[in-house]
């Protein structure tokens, strides 16, 4: 009977020999070949793929959510989009699954309130028919401005508290970048695969492939129930402070 070691030697000749006859080309994969995407010219503008949302131009992209019809919508000048609280949320036209996603935001220069009452909105990547239902990305003013945690800036509200508080000051633009995996259902609507979030905040990782636990109510814990494709959309919160603005947004299907 051989001994271990004599099998381990026999063993460890035979990879030898077969790494001695092994070619580099073996390992090559050459198809198919990933799509050409052409990057912006610009840091942080659309690539040749993306889907414009808002180029500081018009709102052609996107409806009042409790109005779909109207033609009065967030107030916009100077490329930017304000909130107005007089209207609601705003949402997408299209639906979408998985995406990319950046967006730029800024908080009044002058600012008052404090903790939530300061610069509130919120980004839902995926905003729900019933209620105000979705998945929020936190928008709030964090710069010296302490609230709990997981509400803060960078949150998934009242679920994932941020890996780091990366707030502009208030006048600044600030930055998003978004990978965003919805949730999947089975056909008899029980959760398949959880929704997942990673998020780059002004160039600074606060959520790293983040499996949700559902939905992020104000109220309550978190749930899934059953949907499919559908919009992004901007909050109208009903805080005090003055409304804050969005710009360059942008998306890429995934």
């Amino acid at each position: 009977m051989k001994s271990l070691y004599t099998i381990g030697i026999a063993g460890l000749f035979a990879l030898n020999a077969h790494a001695q006859n092994a070619k580099p080309e073996d390992t090559e994969v050459w198809s198919p070949e990933p799509k050409m995407v052409t990057p912006a010219k610009t840091l942080g503008g659309a690539p040749s793929d993306a889907i414009v949302l808002f180029d500081g131009k018009n709102l052609d992209e996107w409806v009042l959510l409790n109005d779909s019809t109207s033609t009065q919508k967030w107030k916009l000048a100077n490329g930017a989009m304000t909130v107005d609280k007089t209207k609601g949320d705003l949402r997408t036209k299209r639906n979408f699954t998985d995406y990319q996603l950046h967006i730029e935001y800024q908080i009044p220069m002058v600012i008052h309130g404090t903790g939530q009452g300061r610069g509130n909105s919120g980004i839902f990547l995926a905003a729900l028919p019933w209620g105000a239902g979705g998945y929020e990305l936190q928008v709030l003013d964090n710069y010296q401005n302490k609230t709990y945690v997981n509400g803060q800036v960078g949150s998934i509200y009242k679920q994932s508290i941020p890996l780091a508080n990366a707030a502009r000051k208030p006048g600044e633009w600030q930055t998003y970048d978004v990978i965003w995996t919805a949730p999947r259902f089975n056909e008899d609507g029980s959760l398949k695969s959880p929704a997942r979030v990673t998020a780059i905040h002004n160039g600074v990782l606060v959520q790293n492939n983040y499996i949700l636990k559902g939905d992020t109510p104000y109220i309550g814990q978190p749930a899934y129930k059953a949907h499919g494709p559908a919009p992004i959309k901007l909050q109208s919160h009903g805080d005090p402070s003055e409304p804050i603005s969005y710009r360059n947004i942008w998306v890429r299907e995934l």
